[in-house]
């Protein structure tokens, strides 16, 4: 029986940088994937998505210039196919050349196939070569996950699809609702109504979408869909939908009693997604599983010692960064020492919407449920000047510090163009435990969208260049204690 000092189950972000950051200590290492490798993150997740994102973009501006433009979704579907293949053909590169370099002290072995826990040792696994089973020292569980599906509604990914069937569309519905109005909702909710072919709607059972953010994030993001064409349906709850003569038919109830059923092309069900546990040995090992279905861990070790989880599985963030970034901390914990545990409360998030919104820690409306007296400060594009420059002023930045002399950054929201970019300034001094003067008085390149941060900054230490009794509109800045937060005049 072959032995390997790590075997990792699952291909995808979480699993391909595992096995990557386990040669880097030159260990004998046995990657297993189903399907193919990169997973559900490269095929019907970030990567297939942000390239759908990217070209719509494109489209919308072109559409603010020549409103009569149109895009072929052929050509669409050409756009994400090359990008997938140029990726997928880089992984593979790299996974056979290394496959084939294997020596003594270093290898790696690619199986496309499954695998399952026969003890926390051994690994059985089932491919095109047959079925055996080989030793392990350590195992990682890093199968990710799959859209939620609901039993009450009949989804068969060509009518009614979840975003594993955006795939089969072969052209741009005439409309579309999407249940859901979460990150990926929004998301697709942007993407198709972007390029101006679809009637989009939008089921939101809350009062307002993006209910987990910062009332004004989802405020800009509502105008802006809004302004795109989006209907979005608030306050209301999906009593039924169904095929009816190869199109979607879908009935709601509002908050108020109010009902009302409507006919679409497609549908889209996006309400979460589930993480894939079954039939790789849990319950033969002795794995524990959290209420919610989660691999119970702690900084990514399992209640097996030599058995670790990374990315979907997990209870925490499931995006591909943090899918990384667990799998090759549990390497190191395997087999090194680590300096400290992940943090995540300076994980950085992007939500590709229009605009933009990038997210950092703690947001204003969670200081003021969880009375944490904080001090916000908050500047508009518009007084940007890159922003001013790109024609593209809708938008702000956000930074929330701790309400004492010491103004410790506890997070930020920024939403408008280059957000994704720009937020990482202020995650790396949160990382680093940082004071926000250094930043201050650093020269920033002019003219950039991070020079809105070095004026946020100097707002807290009463140094801006702009004023915020003069731009009372564009330059603002809280005090929240106890729950209620009111403007401030502690800069000027």
């Amino acid at each position: 029986m072959e032995k390997f000092d790590l075997c990792i189950i699952g291909g995808g972000p979480s699993g391909y940088a595992a096995a990557m950051r386990a040669l880097d200590f030159n260990k004998k290492v046995l990657l297993i994937e189903k399907k193919k490798l990169g997973g559900a993150a490269l095929y019907n997740g970030a990567l297939w998505s942000k390239t759908m994102w990217e070209y719509s973009q494109r489209v919308a501006a072109t559409r603010e210039v020549v409103p009569t433009y149109e895009v072929c979704y052929n050509d669409v579907k050409a756009q994400i196919d090359q990008a997938l293949t140029e990726r997928n053909e880089q992984m593979m590169k790299q996974t056979l050349l290394l496959q084939e370099r294997s020596n003594n002290t270093q290898t790696l072995r690619y199986i496309k196939g499954t695998g399952k826990m026969l003890s926390a040792n051994k690994v059985q696994i089932q491919s095109d070569l047959g079925t055996f089973e080989i030793e392990t020292e350590y195992i990682m569980l890093a199968t990710g996950s799959r859209p939620r599906k609901l039993n009450h509604i009949n989804i068969d990914e060509q009518t009614i699809c979840t975003s594993d069937g955006l795939n089969n569309f072969e052209d741009f519905p005439k409309s579309l609702v999407i249940l859901g109005a979460g990150v990926v909702g929004c998301e697709f909710a942007t993407i198709f109504s972007n390029f101006g072919k679809t009637k989009v709607h939008l089921i939101d059972k809350a009062d307002r979408i993006l209910p987990f953010e910062d009332e004004d994030v989802s405020s800009t993001v509502t105008e802006n869909l809004e302004k795109n064409g989006v209907v979005i349906h608030k306050n209301s709850s999906l009593v039924r939908m169904e095929i009816k003569d190869g199109k979607v038919e879908y009935e709601l109830v509002y908050t108020d009693g109010r009902r009302e059923i409507i006919n679409v092309e497609k549908a889209l069900i996006s309400v979460g997604r589930v993480g894939n546990i079954e039939n790789i040995g849990l319950e033969e090992v002795g794995v524990k599983l959290s209420a919610k279905l989660n691999i119970q861990d702690v900084d990514t070790q399992t209640n097996i010692p030599n058995i670790f989880v990374a990315g979907d599985l997990t209870s925490q963030m499931a995006l591909v960064h943090v899918g990384e970034r667990e799998a090759r901390h549990a390497v190191v914990r395997m087999f090194d020492k680590v300096k400290k545990p992940i943090e995540y409360s300076n994980i950085s998030t992007i939500m590709f919407l229009n605009p933009e919104v990038a997210s950092l820690g703690m947001g204003q409306d969670e200081a003021k449920n969880k009375n944490i007296p904080v001090k916000v400060v908050k500047i508009d594009y518009s007084l940007i000047a890159r922003a001013i420059a790109m024609r593209k002023t809708k938008g702000f930045f956000k930074i929330i510090v701790s309400n004492d002399k010491e103004m410790k950054i506890l997070g930020m929201r920024a939403v408008g163009e280059h957000a994704s970019s720009a937020i990482q300034a202020i995650a790396y001094l949160m990382y680093t435990n940082q004071g926000i003067e250094d930043l201050a008085n650093m020269m920033h390149p002019h003219p950039s969208i991070i020079e809105g941060i070095q004026e946020c900054l100097r707002m807290l230490l009463k140094k801006s260049i702009y004023k915020p009794s003069v731009f009372k509109d564009k330059l603002q800045a809280f005090s929240c204690v106890d729950g209620y937060c009111t403007p401030i005049d502690f800069i000027d």
